[in-house]
This record gives C-alpha cells, sequence and structure tokens, in this order.
C-alpha cells in the first residue's frame, strides 16, 4: 500500500487554508486510513461507523479487537446523534475541558457505532481534540472518527509524523503531518456512567483539574487487570521499547545501577530530566525535560522512549516522577513501557 503523506501548517487559521486536507477527508470517506496530529498523540482515524474502515484500524495496528477505541468529533452539535444520554456532570467536564484532552465514557446510541469501536459494550468514549488539523479534517470528513495512537501496537505513541511513517508506511493510506504534538500523552479516560465518576486512564487533563470542576472522582484500581475494558490502554501492554526498561525509585542511585549492567558487559541507556543527567555517565543519555516542569516531561517522554530503538543499548533505566498532576499519566505509562519492573 502506498501511503500519502500531507504537511499542513497547524498555525494556519482553518476559515483560510486548509485545501490539502480535503484529499485525506475524501479518504476517509471512502473508508481508508488516515493518521493525523493531535494535541496529545497523532490518531489513526477512520469511520466510526464502518466496521470494514474500522477493522483497518485494528489490522494497520497489529490490535487486538476487544479494546475498545475512542471517537473524536468537532463539535458539540455532533453528540446528540451519538449518544443515549448527556448528564450534567458530563455537561460540566466538556464546558470545562473541551476541546482538550479529556475523553467521557457515555452511553451509546444503539445503531450507530460499529461494534469494533465499542467492543460490544453498552459504551463510547468520545472527546473532542484542541487541534485545528484534527477538527478540520473530522469536519470534512463529515463522520466521527475511531482514532487510538498511531502506532504498532505496544509500542510508543506517536508525537511526530515520522515516528507514524517509521512505524506504519505501506500500512495506512495517508498521514496528515501537523508537526509536534503539544501534550505528548494520550487524553484522560473518565467514566461517568458510574457514581463517583471513575478516571480509566490518567491523561492530559489531571485528576485534580478534574475534581476542582465536578468534586470527588476515583481511579480504577485495575487498570491492567478487567477481562472487558473500558477504555484504551486497559489491558495489553503498550509504550515498550526494544530493549527491556527498569524504573528506578531513586534518581540518586541511577548511576551505581548502570555501573551494575555495565560490569555485566552490558550497554546502558537512561530516559532522565535534565538535573539528574549532569551527573551522570552511561552509554546514551536521552533527556526528557527537568524535575521543575512535569509537562515538558509528558511532552517529549515517548519521544525518548521511541529514540533508544535506534541504539544497540540492551537495558534502559527510567527516573520516576511523583504520582500525582501530570506526574500520574506520566507513570502510567512508564509503567507500562517498563512492564512493571523496579530497581530499588
Amino acid at each position: 500500500m502506498d501511503t500519502k503523506r500531507w504537511t499542513v501548517d497547524s498555525d494556519v487559521d482553518k476559515k483560510t487554508d486548509y485545501p490539502q486536507l480535503e484529499e485525506a477527508a475524501h479518504f476517509l470517506q471512502r473508508g481508508h486510513v488516515v493518521a493525523f496530529p493531535t494535541e496529545t498523540v497523532y490518531g489513526l482515524g477512520a469511520d466510526a461507523t464502518s466496521d470494514a474502515a474500522v477493522k483497518g484500524i485494528f489490522e494497520a495496528k497489529g490490535r487486538p479487537s476487544d479494546n475498545p477505541l475512542i471517537v473524536h468529533i468537532s463539535s458539540l452539535d455532533e453528540l446528540d446523534s451519538l449518544v443515549a444520554e448527556v448528564t450534567d456532570i458530563e455537561e460540566q467536564l466538556m464546558k470545562a475541558f473541551w476541546p482538550g484532552p479529556l475523553t467521557i465514557i457515555f452511553p451509546k446510541k444503539e445503531g450507530v457505532f460499529s461494534n469494533l469501536v465499542t467492543a460490544d459494550l453498552n459504551s463510547v468514549g468520545i472527546r473532542m481534540p484542541a487541534h485545528p488539523v484534527a477538527l478540520e479534517l473530522i469536519r470534512l470528513a463529515g463522520k466521527p472518527l475511531a482514532a487510538p495512537s498511531a502506532n504498532t501496537s505496544g509500542k510508543p505513541s506517536p508525537t511526530t509524523a515520522d515516528h507514524v511513517a517509521k512505524d506504519l508506511t505501506g500500512r495506512v493510506a495517508g498521514i496528515v503531518d501537523g508537526g509536534e504534538t503539544g501534550v505528548g500523552l494520550e487524553s484522560t479516560v473518565i467514566d461517568c456512567t458510574v457514581s463517583p465518576p471513575m478516571i480509566l486512564r490518567p491523561g492530559g487533563v489531571s485528576k485534580e483539574e478534574i475534581e476542582r470542576c465536578i468534586g470527588e472522582v476515583d481511579i480504577d484500581p485495575s487498570l491492567k487487570k478487567e477481562d472487558a475494558p473500558r477504555s484504551p490502554g486497559m489491558k495489553y501492554t503498550h509504550y515498550a521499547p526494544t530493549a527491556p526498561m527498569f524504573l528506578v525509585k531513586d534518581a540518586r542511585s541511577i548511576q551505581e545501577h548502570i555501573n551494575t549492567f555495565v560490569a555485566e558487559g552490558k550497554k546502558v541507556g537512561v530516559l532522565v530530566t535534565r538535573e539528574t543527567a549532569v551527573n551522570l555517565s552511561a552509554d546514551f543519555v536521552r533527556v526528557c525535560g527537568s524535575k521543575t516542569q512535569l509537562d515538558e516531561v509528558a511532552r517529549q517522554l515517548y519521544g525518548g522512549i521511541r529514540s533508544f530503538n535506534d541504539t544497540d543499548a540492551d537495558v534502559i533505566l527510567a527516573e520516576t516522577y511523583p504520582d500525582d498532576g501530570i506526574g500520574r499519566a506520566i507513570m502510567n505509562r512508564l509503567e507500562k513501557a517498563a512492564g512493571q519492573k523496579w530497581i530499588d
């Protein structure tokens, strides 16, 4: 399969100039799979109402079809035709965080979505991305778009079009290149069909921000244990580099662990903040931001993880972060990338 690439300036006003998106939208209307940028990561989009189109997502990613997909819309006007009910709590969340990196689980309207999107559940996750290219593409396509991250299943999510191309060239019809994404981690997923509402996946909107909006919320205690996951990212290993990754609880001990692996004849990569990197000696050092700017760490995390696949590192050590605010989402991704492997 040939993979077409369209380059779009994400700073251009959508009202004046997005003609190259029209061709990408036509591809989507014809049931093809097209990758596109959002403010979180690049998504792999297809018509959420078509079994054949959505099947193309799973085939491209090599992803099991028992994990539901998030549906992306471009306008609140689209919501009534997609969901059975919108509660006051959901209204508050949409007012506060849409467009933005928050996915809300709604009771689905029957007969709208492909069952491959909802994994035969009676609910559906929907969000409105805060990216002008994504919003215009969805509008031009005229369809809600199912769009998981645009990477090979299990690998780090893509934050640039080059990441997508490396994973999926020849497997998808096209890639819309809108530059580097902003948040760098996937959306937060919250289920408001339960009381109190429950965060199923931490992401670009923190628990603390949500609670300031609607009051107390729970966090799902069994993200990896559900037989029928209600949200993407809950069931299988994700975000993993090729080499095994270990999380180090105390950054001050990273050099000691580097030395241990080097003594075993292994080449060591480290994924750390710039403050920690100053004192380290390793084969491959990747800096993903500052301890004082965790938004920066989140934005650079997947790129840092991916970069080790271009090295001959035998093992990777990663610095860890406080489990609150955006740090909760960072740690969720790191724990999945490392397969819960820790070194004290």
